[in-house]
């Protein structure tokens, strides 16, 4: 399944790295940006985490949450956030759900692992319609920040 802007944001209920339940849902009224990473704990994603943490306020003064979601355990994502200091939250897809229904997931990664999350980058608009949609094939690459910044601006 492709997701492209316009679409309505296929809604979901994963854990956190606390634990707690969280759903696209719970988020009606804000937009949100919502990123896939392939695993915690690699160079490129720490990089992509950490650019995210070092300006969170500009993503919070356009009324914007940031949400972040990979196949890892709630318990890496705990250890990989306090590590970080990442000040938004992490999302497991354990089961792979998620990734999936957002074209977002590699059937065949890496070291012959089986369904890993694509760096990917979704705006979602206050009524959960996708503004920005960015799949990457290269887990190398970065999402394109400007671009994503540009689509949250549109919404105000």
């Amino acid at each position: 399944m492709i997701i492209k802007k316009g679409d309505k944001a296929p809604n979901f209920t994963v854990r956190a790295s606390d634990t707690t339940e969280v759903s696209l849902s719970d988020y009606e009224g804000k937009n949100v940006v919502l990123l896939f990473f392939p695993l915690a704990f690699t160079g490129v994603c720490t990089t992509e985490l950490c650019t995210m943490r070092d300006d969170i306020s500009t993503y919070n003064n356009m009324n914007a949450n940031v949400l972040a979601v990979s196949v890892d355990s709630p318990f890496a994502l705990a250890k990989f956030k306090e590590e970080q200091k990442l000040n938004f939250p992490l999302l497991s897809d354990f089961n792979k759900i998620v990734s999936r229904s957002y074209g977002a997931l590699y059937e065949d990664f890496v070291l012959d692992m089986k369904g890993v999350s694509k760096r990917s980058a979704f705006v979602i608009d206050e009524k959960g319609i996708i503004r920005y949609a960015e799949v990457l094939e290269n887990a190398g690459d970065l999402p394109n920040f400007a671009a994503i910044k540009e689509a949250l601006e549109n919404q105000s």
